[in-house]
């Protein structure tokens, strides 16, 4: 308090000068309409620019709960718009109807990225999410973009993914424009792009053309971007495209990706197996 005090005396002739600096202000303010104007225009203009400062700084520290519930909603939307492909798929003959297991036999449950592997021949990615979410080995994964890979091993709150960027993964995949199905392999260089292998060089195929996960897969909904086409070679000693694809997943910054359960996947698994045996 003395303090305060020795302050205010050492200093009081300066702070009579602001007193009465601002009590000049206040009047000229209060007296003129141009000054008022203008004083009120520059402080609103301050004070709005002080409050979004404030509402930015807010919402960067919840960009972590704003991205987990797009992530969510995004998985809701997925859901939905696989479950009314299957109902009406394309190409499908007059007077086909899907039965309503099939259709509905795809669910997604959301999970982080904790841990993601590019520079690899053989790269993994570790997911927050376990056996005690509902995740096994051997399920899909796939980002808001794009496939990503699948689930190899499970712990109880993390599990890990056999990325697409591995020398020994393969997806089948299908051009949209051409029909023409082939296999999407990693050549083990560049982190966003892939190659599309077993096309036949005797199909037109375009360039920009959508690579999607195709039909003939148990691991996978149909219609899930793998890329698209960004280069392709003709080598006359064989009876197929060289194709490089640009892939659709943003590896480098993935943070989110969905994990896809096939409801009848143990279903199918189980007539391939007794096929399998009969033989």
């Amino acid at each position: 308090m003395l303090q305060l005090v020795d302050f205010v005396v050492r200093n009081r002739f300066f702070l009579v000068f602001v007193l009465l600096e601002i009590l000049s202000m206040w009047l000229v303010v209060r007296s003129n309409n141009y000054w008022g104007a203008t004083y009120f225009n520059t402080a609103n203009y301050y004070v709005a620019k002080a409050l979004t400062i404030s509402n930015d700084a807010r919402e960067y520290t919840r960009l972590g709960d704003i991205n987990s519930n797009l992530a969510h909603e995004n998985a809701q939307l997925r859901a939905m718009l696989t479950d009314l492909q299957q109902q009406s798929p394309p190409n499908a003959p007059a007077g086909y109807l899907p039965d309503s297991g099939f259709a509905e036999r795809f669910t997604y449950s959301v999970a982080k990225v904790v841990d993601n592997e590019t520079h690899y021949q053989n790269n993994f990615i570790t997911i927050d999410k376990g056996t005690k979410d509902g995740i096994a080995p051997g399920m899909g994964v796939i980002s808001a973009t794009g496939v990503v890979g699948k689930v190899r091993v499970c712990s109880e709150n993390y599990s890990i993914v056999t990325s697409i960027l591995h020398s020994q993964f393969m997806v089948s995949t299908k051009l949209l424009r051409s029909n023409e199905i082939g296999y999407a392999k990693w050549p083990g260089k560049n982190p966003n792009e892939i190659d599309l292998v077993d096309v036949s060089k005797y199909t037109k195929i375009i360039k920009g053309d959508s690579a999607v996960t195709s039909d003939q897969n148990a691991v996978f909904p149909p219609g899930i971007m793998v890329g698209r086409v960004k280069s392709l070679e003709v080598n006359q000693n064989q009876t197929f495209y060289n194709i490089v694809l640009d892939l659709a997943t943003d590896f480098p910054n993935l943070s989110y990706v969905y994990v896809v359960k096939n409801n009848q996947l143990e279903e199918q698994q189980g007539l391939r197996n007794s096929i399998e045996q009969a033989k």
